[in-house]
């Protein structure tokens, strides 16, 4: 029977085949993302190494730049659900011509 359930032997529309379809689901649905350091992708920072993060230009605008690193610390905190992260500075990136492309959010925890 192991042989058969490994080898997924089963005629579709019984009841061997149903329970094994419903074990994958409940795997699938029911397993936590944190088993798999699974974290959600937000759209405005990117973890470029262990403690240093590439931040979009859209994250920041309107933003003054007294109150940068607050606001990352923010985002950040909630992105990688860690509450002891705190960006320490805040870098802008500029591409040859000068033009800002980014920021760079130095953090520690």
């Amino acid at each position: 029977m192991l042989k058969r359930f490994i080898l997924w032997d089963y005629p579709r529309a019984s009841w061997q085949y149903d329970v094994i379809v419903g074990l994958i689901l409940a795997f699938v649905f029911l397993t936590p993302r944190d088993w798999f350091r699974d974290q959600p992708r937000l759209p405005y920072a990117a973890n470029i190494d262990g403690g240093t993060f590439f931040v979009s230009t859209q994250t920041l605008a309107g933003i003054p730049e007294n109150q940068r690193v607050a606001r990352l610390t923010e985002n950040l905190r909630k992105q990688v659900a860690d509450k002891k992260l705190t960006v320490t500075h805040v870098e802008p990136l500029l591409d040859s011509e000068g033009e800002l492309q980014g920021y760079k959010a130095f953090t520690r925890r």
